[in-house]
């Protein structure tokens, strides 16, 4: 802390006039100054004084001089201030508003604090010295002793009363933010700790020149105190690092004097001091100051606190950290209105506009922070995919919630935006889980309030005002409204290209096209307003009661405006004011819109109890009826209030009303009931005519006129038609047969059958029974008439009308116990009429019974049960059942399952059908092998030529060739392919059978391909047959001569070849035989040479001059040369022989193209001759360059060749050093001290560029120093000398290849000496230099930082160092973990995060588990680790439920522990639903269905652990069916058979057996089972068909054939046992009433009669069943039976007292 004098406030006097007093106002505005002459001073807060008042003695009577004043203190809105005086009295005075005030010693609202001169310290409200919070204060008194009181301690537990005794009195007193420091006459200034310890003492008792303390006082932050004495501030600095005092250096001021009064200003940047002589010192208080932006000035008063100071307004903010902590940087961002700072723990966040400031906790995160400030409430931070919101003003953070998007358009909070009636806190989130779903949170009740999922992208979405509706727009362009309360999703619009809320309201603009749409009733969206328009929207404007949209046409902007009492109406409802919005509708046509708007109101009005503002709406909407009823509403209510003068509408007849107009009667009467008003609720239901309600009201009242109202009604019913409802009346009061002859004429005669069933008094009036059996057959009522018969023991009439009406099963039952010779023709006509209806499945087992065998068996080939049919089948002996066996044979071929189907066709007697499926499917041994077995050779041979004949005819020839293989037929497989024209085939089959015939053939397919012109291949086969003359021979005959030369030539040798090219020559003649020879046979041209070069006389000169050359006669041969038009060759042999004068003779006179190469042959002969000069000169004169650098380069003459080069071929410079550098590397380090010293030379003459190359070029692998130094040197050149583009290519050239030297350093620096600064960073982050990249990024290059922090985290997650990457970036290294696989230190680490963080990676884990199989694993994961109702996690709970009930022997007791966990696991999971927003949806109530099922399987695999407890398993086994859509319908009947089995329930057993056996065959021809074992039961019907067996093959044929045996033995009865509601006893929906009864909480069985009932609603027992368990339990001790009973206690809500302990 530095102290820097600025000006004084108040001149010091010659003599002593003592500042008995300063303060500083809490709002920094406002400086209080009391001299000695008892006058107050006020200036603002630049020093400028403002105003003045004088004080005033407690009496005037003792006049001005009887007093001073002590102390004074502003109060905390700064508009008073409180004068303390001697005189004994405290006068507070108010302050004019616009004078600035600074500090402040009121430390609570209406609390002042004064001490007296007898040691006491009062609370009537000022005080000494006062914490830094204002919670507390210090008392110092004579005698040393420092007394401390608190306020209010802010639960830090510290000690009140005195709290320490100083050596001398505490005139200098000062409490710190982290301890208190005293000060006084005896020249030492003590810090104390909070609880009166000594923590340090500076003495400054030897220093002469220093005088006692006088005054102290402590800066706002606490984190600094200033003592005042004579000539002097000593200013002490707290150093949290090292947790003491600091002395900085001391402010001494010359003729200062005693300082008696210090005050620091509360913002902290001014320090004022007042002296013995009435001089009043104003200093500048500052750790630093910086310049932002040139925008801003910040100015650190303290570790924690920062003044921003905006340059070009003056507005000043003060960000201070409220936890104490340093604060380390600030940034002005958001269009320089938002402020961000950092400290070690926390986030600073303010808005310089409304001067809201917050302090949120934040432990460090990198600075990886991505800041949106888009919404002025709100500060939107996005960090390592987490968004967290801030509001500013608000010290805790709003919320945090996970998303990867951080486009502020897809991103919508509200807060408070519009006040709405009943909310108080409205605060809401919208924003995206992925591109396709939507979450909406509220903030301040801290749950999701819906989550929407949508078919395509969403690129923009946006909350209205009220946070009720939720715009979002799709890629599509699809505008779609959800409201949030109701959950519907509506598409408004398509092709929208711009949509908005309007401010303040919930009018929505939106474009489509060329159209503007406004829905000015957002909550009728069918009702939209259309205008056309020709552009585009671009912005929407609300201000003075005006709204515009405003659009580009062309190049202008042009305004529509909206209609503002539509909006305003809006904006009326929302604020509760129905009158103005009644007023706005009144202007307005009748629209659809204002339609919309009346029935808004109407409904709103309602709600609120604003009758008369209702009943103008309805008349709005021509609801006449309505209107006159809230007409007698108001009515009532009117003359209430008149009479009483209370409000109307809180009478009961009007309650009634209103809840009447919502339909909602039964509260209605519960207003009238309250009331006693029974006739007037019995006069309601009868204007309703709801005659039900009204009787009920009468009879609970036991009202007088109850049977005249019974007569009326039953009059009512019959006058109106409505004889079934007149009948239910009748039957109702016990007149049975009116009710039957009132069901008869309402055409109803099941009813009617129905009550005679029940009634038996009625059953024997036989005319009776035959009106309703009449009617009933009339109507086709068959089975319900055979009821009727059956109950009057009219068997024979019942048994025919049960078979009328297909009720076999009734009619069965009734055989069985009547007419028992029936039963077999009963159970065949059973049969025939199910496959009839195509129920063939059903149908077999009837005909099994009925011992129909041979129908059984079409029935189960029709039902495609093959396998029933094959055991069917196989019991049969009967002759005429062998045919079945072809058709069951055929299936199994066309399945491919050829064993099965070859024993069928075997068994049937058709074996060559069997040798057709073999064939066919191209088995042909196993065809032949039964072939031989069963027919005579020449059958097996004429079926087989026949059958690949059949085989040829369609192309398969391959098959053909197997089968006359098979026969040992290879001349017909021969016969066949050459038929074919497939040569290649016959040479093999030849070859593979007759080899000795193989030349033969090849001769005889060659003369066939002759005679077809198919020479090529004529040719092979004569050449495989060795006979390569018949081949040339071909060849001449169909003069073909190159290809017989060629043949010649390959195979019959020189002789041959030179006969056949004399017989192709001699078939040419003449001039063309003799090319033909030159060509082929040189030795034969002299033969024709005098008959047929006659005009070849110029070559015979050119071939004489040769000859002459020859000679060395070379005059003779020039002239043959020019003779023969050929002087070049003349030129070229005079060349030859170096006869230079000659040679250019020649040319000149005959080819002057050829002069300038006889003076390159002179030049390349002088080259030879070592003179250089003349050659060069001779190539000059030739015009070749070139050829002399070449010359030079050859003779490693490389300067010569540079300056011919850079003189006459300057463009080609540059290939010739690549070429002397090549060559210089050739020769190693010799070639590099080479480039070297040509590099030195081109810097010596100034060639920089050159001298790089050369540099650049250098290259020795075995001296690095070398080429580092080349390479640098070549940087140093290009960065001192070329220009910056050349420059720039050479340090990235260089660069890379000190980086390849691992010269990281070296590499960086050159990048940043060329402003590279990515690549430098880049190469400090190559050499893992992170600190340098780190810096560099922060001093050079700022938005580089998150891109080394980036790097570093890959560079972490690349090296596999998980640990270190954890305190870098968490959710990287929790990835990473889970990448590897190291799921218990991923799960360890994310525990330590949140509990969201840790559940991802569950999540994660546990689908990775069930992925393995391994869903046990999974369960003990959340068993482990709790089970959140998140919506994301249904999925893996339901397929983990699933794959756990599904696993295979896991029904017995050693399963338990696994059901159990499973079962407490969901238990959790529904208990956490029913706290959520999830609570009663569709997947809660799946997860209590699952629960359930758990729950039995543990209790069943408890029960089976205790043999006394066998028939509660298989009753739990049996309950299980009714959720065989979760459960795997095989196994579920599979385990309760085999339950039903095991306590000798063999009747249910066998038909539980029965549909497993139809379930397993299912799996193979996939056709669904029969299920009319189990009509009018609760066991589902459409269920999931197994994909595979959960049981071994042997197990299926043992149950299969258990199965068969008891059909066959026909010993039971193929019937579900009933109970006493005459429906099946596991069923829980009776069949006859469909009443659903409650299931037992052990077995799953229905609860009817004696039953024990649970503290939790529709939980119930079995007494029966619940007595054994518990007896069991008793007598057993099983742990298992225990804990599935804790569990119940759980669940039920408690146990009922049955006196069971758990200990």
């Amino acid at each position: 802390m530095q102290l820097k004098h600025i000006k004084t406030l108040l001149t010091p006097q010659d003599g002593a006039a003592k500042v008995t007093c300063m303060a500083w106002a809490p709002n920094n505005s406002k400086f209080a100054v009391c001299t000695v002459d008892r006058v107050v001073l006020l200036y603002d807060e630049h020093g400028e004084r403002r105003d003045k008042f004088s004080t005033k003695p407690l009496d005037p009577k003792y006049g001005k001089q009887s007093y001073v004043v002590s102390d004074m203190a502003f109060s905390p809105d700064s508009i008073k201030i409180a004068i303390g005086q001697s005189d004994n009295i405290i006068y507070v005075y108010r302050i004019g508003e616009e004078c600035a005030v600074t500090r402040l010693l009121w430390p609570a609202e209406s609390v002042i604090v004064y001490g007296l001169v007898d040691g006491k310290v009062n609370k009537v409200k000022i005080f000494f010295r006062v914490s830094v919070s204002g919670k507390g204060i210090l008392s110092g008194h004579a005698d040393g002793t420092v007394v401390r009181y608190f306020f209010d301690d802010q639960g830090l537990g510290e000690s009140q009363g005195k709290l320490l005794t100083h050596p001398c009195p505490p005139y200098a007193l000062a409490w710190g933010s982290n301890s208190i420091m005293v000060a006084g006459c005896d020249k030492k200034v003590v810090a104390y700790s909070s609880e009166g310890q000594v923590l340090q003492n500076f003495d400054y008792s030897r220093d002469r020149s220093e005088r006692e303390f006088t005054v102290a006082v402590t800066s706002p932050s606490g984190q600094s105190v200033v003592f005042g004495s004579f000539d002097r501030l000593r200013v002490f600095n707290w150093a949290p690092r090292r947790s003491m005092w600091d002395e900085a250096k001391p402010k001494e001021i010359s003729n200062l004097y005693t300082i008696t009064s210090l005050a620091w200003k509360r913002d902290g940047s001014r320090l004022c001091a007042g002296t013995l002589c009435g001089g009043v010192e104003l200093f500048d208080c500052c750790l630093r100051r910086a310049i932002y932006k040139n925008k801003f000035e910040m100015t650190y008063v303290g570790l924690n606190q920062v003044i921003i100071r905006n340059l070009s307004s003056g507005t000043r903010v003060v960000l201070k950290s409220y936890y104490d902590y340093e604060v380390e940087e600030v940034k002005i961002m958001g269009k320089d209105r938002y402020l961000v700072a950092h400290t070690s723990d926390t986030l600073l966040l303010g808005d310089l506009l409304t001067n809201k400031l917050s302090e949120v906790p934040w432990p460090g995160s990198g600075g990886n922070e991505k800041f949106f400030f888009e919404n002025e409430s709100v500060c939107m931070i996005f960090n390592a995919g987490e968004l967290s919101l801030v509001e500013y003003s608000n010290n805790e953070i709003l919320g945090s919630v996970r998303t990867e998007f951080m486009n502020p358009h897809l991103i919508s909070v509200r807060l408070n935006e519009r006040k709405q009636r009943g909310v108080e806190d409205n605060k809401k989130l919208a924003y995206l889980i992925d591109l396709k779903t939507i979450a909406i949170v509220d903030l301040a009740a801290g749950y999701n309030l819906g989550t929407i999922s949508h078919d395509s992208k969403i690129d923009w979405l946006e909350l209205n005002e009220t946070g009720r509706k939720l715009l979002f727009r799709d890629k599509k362009l699809r505008l779609n409204l959800y409201d949030i309360e109701s959950r519907v999703k509506t598409t408004l619009l398509t092709f929208c290209s711009c949509v908005q809320w309007v401010p303040g309201s919930d009018v929505v603009v939106a474009q489509n096209r060329g159209n503007l749409c406004i829905w000015y009733s957002i909550d009728s969206p069918e009702s939209i307003t259309m205008f056309p328009i020709r552009g585009d929207i671009v912005d929407l404007l609300r201000a003075d009661g005006k709204t515009e949209v405003i659009v580009t046409e062309g190049v202008s902007m042009v305004g529509y405006s909206l209609d503002e009492g539509l909006i305003e109406f809006g904006t009326a409802t929302d604020d509760g004011d129905y009158d103005r919005a009644t007023a706005f509708l009144e202007t307005l046509e009748m629209s659809p819109e204002t339609e919309a708007m009346w029935k808004t109101l109407s409904k709103l009005a309602l709600e609120a109890r604003q009758l008369h503002i209702a009943e103008r709406c309805f008349a709005a909407l021509g609801d006449v009826s309505t209107v006159r009823f809230l007409h007698q509403t108001n009515q009532i209510a009117n003359k209430v209030s008149q009479e009483t003068g209370e409000d109307g509408t809180s009478f009961y007849q009007v309650q009634a009303h209103i809840a009447m107009l919502d339909k909602n009667f039964k509260l209605a009467e519960m207003h009238y009931m309250e009331q006693n008003a029974i006739d007037e609720a019995i006069e309601m239901y009868q204007e309703l005519h709801r005659w039900d309600d009204c009787i009920a009201v009468a009879e609970a009242k036991s009202h007088p006129e109850l049977n005249s109202l019974r007569e009326n009604y039953y009059q009512w019913l019959t006058e109106t038609g409505q004889d079934e409802r007149a009948g239910e009346v009748k039957e109702g009061q016990g007149d049975f047969q009116g009710a039957i002859n009132l069901y008869l004429r309402a055409g109803l005669p099941a009813k009617a059958a129905r009550l005679t069933i029940s009634r038996p008094e009625i059953c024997s009036s036989t005319e009776t029974v035959s009106r309703i059996a009449a009617s009933l057959i009339k109507g086709e009522f068959y089975e319900r008439a055979g009821d009727l018969y059956e109950k009057v023991r009219n068997n024979q009439r019942a048994l025919e009308c049960y078979c009328k009406g297909g009720a076999f099963r009734k009619a069965v039952e009734l055989a069985r116990v009547a007419f028992p010779a029936e039963v077999v023709n009963l159970e065949e006509a059973w049969g025939d009429y199910l496959v009839q209806q195509k129920q063939m499945d059903a149908a077999i087992n009837h005909f099994i019974e009925a011992g129909c065998t041979l129908k059984a068996i079409e029935a189960a080939i029709a039902a495609r049960q093959w396998k029933k049919a094959v055991h069917i089948l196989e019991l049969q002996e009967d002759p005429s059942a062998e045919k079945y066996y072809v058709k069951i044979a055929q299936h199994y071929a066309s399945v491919q399952d050829y064993e099965v189907a070859q024993q069928l066709f075997v068994k049937g007697g058709h074996i060559k059908d069997a040798v057709d499926m073999f064939t066919t499917a191209g088995r042909w041994e196993e065809a032949h092998k039964l072939a031989v077995q069963c027919m005579t050779e020449e059958e097996v041979g004429s079926l087989y030529i026949s059958r690949a004949q059949q085989l040829e005819e369609n192309g398969k020839l391959k098959e053909a060739e197997r089968l006359f293989s098979t026969l040992d037929r290879p001349d017909l497989t021969v016969a066949m392919y050459k038929k074919n024209r497939m040569f290649d085939d016959v040479i093999r089959v030849v070859g593979k059978h007759h080899p000795d015939l193989l030349t033969e053939t090849h001769l005889h397919l060659a003369k066939e391909l002759e005679a077809e012109s198919r020479f090529s291949e004529a040719e092979y086969h004569l050449m495989e047959a060795e006979e390569w003359k018949a081949a040339v021979h071909m060849y001449r005959v169909h003069d073909m001569w190159e290809d017989a030369y060629r043949v010649a030539k390959s195979h019959g040798g020189a002789a041959a070849q030179k006969q056949v090219a004399f017989l192709w020559a001699k078939s040419l003649g003449g001039e063309a035989a003799v090319k033909l020879l030159n060509k082929l046979l040189l030795d034969l041209s002299v033969y024709y040479l005098d008959t047929c070069l006659q005009k070849k006389i110029p070559e015979i000169h050119l071939k004489h001059a040769i000859y002459l050359e020859d000679e060395g006669r070379f005059p003779e041969a020039e002239v043959e040369f020019i003779k023969a038009g050929k002087p070049k060759e003349a030129v070229f042999m005079y060349v030859h022989n170096k006869d230079w004068a000659d040679a250019q003779r020649v040319a000149e006179s005959y080819d002057p193209d050829s002069v300038s190469e006889v003076l390159v042959g002179q030049a390349r002969f002088c080259f030879e001759e070592k003179d250089f000069l003349k050659a060069e000169a001779f190539l000059l004169r030739a015009q070749r360059p070139e050829l002399a650098v070449k010359f030079y380069k050859d003779a490693d003459m490389w300067s010569d060749a540079f300056r011919i080069c850079k003189e006459y071929l300057p463009s080609k410079l540059s290939v010739l050093q690549e070429d002397y550098e090549r060559e210089a590397s050739k020769k190693g380090s010799r070639g590099v001290d080479g480039l070297l010293e040509q590099a030195k030379e081109w810097e010596e003459s100034g060639e920089y560029s050159r001298a790089v190359d050369c540099y650049l070029k250098v290259k020795d692998e075995s001296n690095l120093t070398v080429m580092e130094k080349c390479w640098m040197k070549a940087a140093e050149l290009s960065i001192k000398f070329l220009s910056g583009n050349r420059a720039t290519e050479v340090v990235q050239v260089v660069g890379p290849r000190l980086t390849q030297l691992r010269k990281f350093n070296a590499a960086a620096e050159l990048y940043l000496n060329m402003d590279l600064i990515k690549e430098a960073i880049d190469t400090f982050i190559d050499g893992e230099e992170w600190n340098k990249a780190k810096r560099v990024a922060k001093e050079l290059e700022p938005r580089y930082e998150n891109y080394v922090d980036q790097k570093y985290k890959e560079h972490l997650k690349n090296q596999g160092r998980v640990e270190s990457l954890v305190s870098v970036d968490v959710m990287a290294a929790l990835d990473l973990y889970a990448e590897k696989g190291q799921w218990e230190k991923c799960l360890e680490t994310a525990s330590k995060q949140n509990f969201k963080i840790l559940h991802k990676y569950v999540a994660l884990y546990a689908t990775h588990l069930i992925k393995e199989e391994e869903a046990v694993k999974a369960l003990q994961l959340y068993t482990q680790h709790g089970a959140p109702p998140n919506p994301q996690n249904f999925n893996i709970y339901k397929r983990l439920f699933l794959d756990l009930i599904n696993r295979s022997n896991t029904a017995g007791p050693e399963s338990y522990r696994m059901w159990a966990d499973l079962r407490n696991f969901l238990l959790e999971l529904c208990e956490n639903l029913t706290k959520s927003a999830e609570a009663n949806s569709p997947a809660h109530e799946d997860f209590e269905q699952m629960l359930l099922i758990a729950h039995y399987l543990a209790a069943r695999s408890a029960a089976k652990g205790v043999e006394q407890l066998m028939s509660i398993a298989a009753k739990v086994s049996v309950s299980l069916l009714r959720y065989t859509e979760l459960i795997r319908a095989d196994k579920a009947f599979y385990e309760a058979g085999l339950a039903c089995k095991a306590v000798g329930w063999e009747n249910m057993a066998f038909i539980f057996f029965n549909h497993f056996v139809d379930l397993c065959d299912a799996l193979d021809d996939g056709r669904a089972p029969d299920h009319s074992d189990f009509l009018d039961t609760d066991i589902p019907f459409e269920v999931p068909l197994p994909t595979k067996l959960c049981v071994t093959d042997a197990q299926l044929e043992q149950i299969r054939d258990w199965v068969l045996m008891v059909s066959v033995e026909n010993r039971l009865e193929q019937v579900l046992p009933r109970d006493e509601r005459d429906t099946y006893e596991a069923s829980l929906v009776a069949a006859n009433t469909g009443l659903r009864s409650l299931p037992c909480v052990l077995t799953g069985y229905p609860v009817l009669r004696n039953k024990i009932e649970f503290p939790v609603a529709g939980k119930a027992a079995n007494k029966e069943d619940w007595n054994t368990f518990l007896m069991a339990t008793k007598t057993t001790h099983s742990p298992e039976c225990q804990d599935v009973l804790k569990f119940l206690n759980n669940w039920c809500g408690g146990l009922p007292a049955t006196g069971f302990s758990f200990h």
